[in-house]
């Protein structure tokens, strides 16, 4: 699946500590074992849903994902370390049991 990374976006994720790179999301991708949670809080709706999981690059690096998808491919909105809540939240409803 093509990821989509518009100028802005790519911009934010590298001036984050540590940079967050297109690669270091394909390898969370790749890594995934858990599911897609769906975002449907009123301040983030879109349309289709933004879907979000929390995984690991190749290197250990646990980023949380949020995306769009769409037919062709996959708009990134964001990707960064996780915090304790996040995780707390895909633990008790991503992770495969």
């Amino acid at each position: 699946m093509k990821l989509r990374i518009n100028g802005h976006i790519r911009a934010k994720l590298a001036a984050k500590n540590p940079p967050v790179t297109e690669e270091d999301i394909a390898q969370c991708f790749a890594n995934r074992s858990g599911a897609f949670l769906i975002d449907d809080r009123e301040s983030n709706l879109t349309n289709p849903f933004t879907r979000w999981f929390i995984s690991e690059t190749d290197y250990g690096l646990c980023l949380k994902i949020c995306f769009i998808p769409y037919a062709t491919g996959l708009e990134i909105k964001t990707a960064y370390a996780p915090n304790d809540e996040e995780i707390r939240i895909y633990t008790k409803y991503g992770e495969k049991k």
